[in-house]
């Protein structure tokens, strides 16, 4: 059985946040537009359905007109353990450009790696890993 997978309703982003995504995590992107879908409820080029399946699989789609666009407050997407040490400090870095740091990626009393950072689309992420390298734990997200 697969894991659930989040699917974010944007407002008309849909493209560019699948877009970003693809280029931090890697992986196969899929986008379907309203004309695809024969959908006249919206633009003909906003997404329909767009799905990224690679390290991190991610659903996105864009509201439709009058719907309203969620809000996620409250929630963390959890990529602990997801990626080595490296990965998630280049995923944490790439999320962080034109987003913002909630909490460093750093070494934690417990041993483990990680960090809070909300992107440029409003989502926040946890991202972490195990190990204890000193030498290479808070090098380039502190």
């Amino acid at each position: 059985m697969s894991a659930p997978v989040p699917y974010f309703h944007f407002a008309g982003t849909a493209a560019a946040a699948l877009d970003a995504w693809q280029q931090v995590f890697g992986g196969q992107l899929e986008r379907h537009t309203f004309a695809d879908f024969g959908r006249e409820d919206g633009p003909a080029d906003a997404i329909a359905h767009g799905e990224l399946r690679g390290p991190v699989d991610l659903f996105a789609a864009d509201a439709a007109d009058g719907e309203t666009v969620p809000t996620v407050d409250g929630v963390l997407f959890a990529l602990l353990g997801a990626a080595d040490a490296a990965t998630s400090r280049q995923w944490f870095d790439a999320l962080a450009e034109g987003g913002t740091v909630v909490d460093p990626l750093t070494l934690r009393p417990w041993g483990d790696h990680d960090g809070q950072v909300r992107d440029r689309f409003g989502v926040t992420w946890l991202i972490g890993f195990q190990g204890d390298d000193a030498a290479d734990a808070d090098a380039g997200s502190g």
